[in-house]
């Protein structure tokens, strides 16, 4: 087995490949069952989590995104004997992620997966030194894609628009005022360009997605997506729990709070977990403008690619050269061309019948591929990279930003959704 494979696709269009291996072998009749990780108490977890059968499905799903980790390995030039040697590391890392949020306390407190994750490897890292062939092995940018590919298997246009056009409208007038404050709110502090661009999009559109998408777009680096991306999650939690709090304490309506809620938390697990703590038509409609807002995501990867060009990024050597379609192509991050297409996919071609019967296992590798995501992102994360003098500004930025959309979202639910 070679170390070195001279042939090499770019990783976006790898992460295309491997997403839609994934969707097809699963549309085929290849449906992994999803594995149990939910449990109350010690004998609860030895009789469903750590029971042989269930140990099976694990070892089976372990199986499957081996193979595919393999091949996006291959085909994107990475040493294999590396992958096979550090991939079940991240995996049975995840797997302790996965238990430990299975918990039926930790589900009462709507702690996400990609939480613990992302503690457990931030943890590893920072109290041991890790040798470099376990760190050459972590691919979190080609896991995340992938799991941003999966996800656009659960974002139905059609649901969306029988659903009413209202989350689609506050999507729209949310995302647009927020960026611009965000963006503005960067350059007055002189945050650097890239850390500038993916702040906007993360507070903006939705979160972890978005901040991978325009990471894409500008080719930014990969600490500071890692830096972003930490933000989110931190401040995903108290959002989570308080903004139904301060809903209720607002005397708001199931529907404006929905909005509010699905507008504003960045994370859609989160969304999710804080509509449910308000009602069934305030987790209907949070999860409607929440999905709304991943439909954007494709048209601000392209627009945000197309700006980072003509802001004359490719042209410093002669600024008065028009960037060509080429450059804005070479730009454009491909795999959101993967998350398009599983959406249209999943919306106009494949009938009701073969969806419900690939669902659940799409949705269970999408929520896999991003913990082992967020649990490579912490393996290479250090506490100090993360809170040091020049991160100061950046996160006071996010707060800030944060915080004007917390109240734009609110003002624009109230208006379309009162």
């Amino acid at each position: 087995m070679s170390e070195n494979n001279k042939f090499a696709l770019h990783e976006d269009w790898v992460v295309v490949i491997l997403g839609a291996l994934i969707i097809a072998v699963s549309i085929g009749g290849l449906i992994l069952p999803v594995p149990a990780f939910s449990w109350s108490n010690a004998s609860e977890l030895s009789q469903t989590v750590l029971e042989p059968a269930n140990l099976g499905i694990i070892a089976t799903q372990f199986l499957f995104v081996l193979v595919i980790a393999l091949i996006g390995a291959l085909l994107t030039g990475k040493p294999l004997k590396n992958y096979l040697l550090g991939f079940p590391i991240v995996y049975i890392i995840t797997m302790f992620a996965l238990v430990l949020a299975g918990n039926d306390q930790v589900k009462a407190i709507n702690l996400e997966a990609v939480i613990f994750s992302l503690g457990l490897g931030l943890i590893i890292s920072n109290f041991f030194k890790l040798p470099e062939w376990l760190k050459s092995s972590l691919s979190t940018e080609l896991f995340v894609k992938i799991g941003l590919v999966l996800l656009g298997t659960g974002v139905i246009f059609t649901d969306i628009l029988k659903a009413g056009s209202l989350g689609l409208i506050q999507a729209l007038v949310v995302v647009v005022s927020v960026w611009y404050f965000a963006y503005w709110l960067c350059k007055k502090l002189k945050i650097d360009d890239e850390l500038t661009m993916m702040i906007s999009s993360a507070v903006s559109i939705c979160g972890v997605s978005a901040a991978i998408a325009t990471s894409g777009a500008i080719k930014g680096d990969s600490k500071k997506l890692s830096y972003v991306i930490s933000m989110v999650l931190i401040t995903a939690i108290p959002m989570m729990v308080f903004m139904p709090m301060i809903a209720n304490a607002l005397g708001l309506s199931q529907e404006v709070t929905g909005a509010w809620l699905g507008g504003s938390i960045d994370t859609t697990g989160a969304v999710v977990a804080s509509g449910s703590l308000v009602g069934e038509e305030a987790l209907k409609i949070s999860t409607i403008v929440k999905f709304s807002q991943n439909v954007l995501l494709g048209l601000a990867a392209f627009a945000i690619s197309v700006f980072w060009t003509y802001t004359k990024h490719d042209n410093a050597k002669d600024p008065d050269t028009k960037p060509t379609l080429g450059v804005i192509w070479d730009r454009f991050p491909k795999f959101v061309l993967g998350f398009v297409g599983a959406s249209l996919l999943f919306s106009f071609v494949l009938d009701s019948e073969t969806t419900g019967a690939v669902k659940g296992s799409l949705k269970n590798l999408q929520g896999l591929w991003f913990a082992l995501a967020f649990t490579s992102i912490g393996l290479e994360t250090n506490f100090a990279d993360l809170f040091n003098k020049q991160s100061k500004k950046p996160f006071y930025a996010f707060l800030v930003a944060q915080g004007f959309n917390v109240v734009v979202t609110l003002i624009v639910a109230l208006l379309l959704f009162n």
